[in-house]
């Protein structure tokens, strides 16, 4: 199980401007529903935004702390 506010931060500092919300789909702590807002998205591909936020949450995901994670992007509108 990971907590929401760790996956938040390393979020954060890899987009600092970044609005992030962090559901549990399942109720276990591992099957989560991620909501990023970030500028710095502008001009990136979904795939680019997406691959930025797995980036950041690359040791979560790594260590399986994170099994699924259901990814939404935007930019501010």
């Amino acid at each position: 199980m990971v907590q929401f506010d760790s996956v938040k931060e390393a979020i954060r500092q890899a987009l600092p401007d970044a609005e992030v919300s962090v559901e549990d789909l399942t109720g276990g702590g591992d099957h989560l529903q991620v909501n990023v807002v970030s500028s710095q998205f502008a001009g990136l591909s979904r795939v680019r935004q997406h691959q930025l936020v797995y980036g950041a949450l690359k040791d979560q995901l790594a260590t399986e702390a994170i099994h699924a994670l259901a990814l939404t992007t935007a930019t501010p509108e």
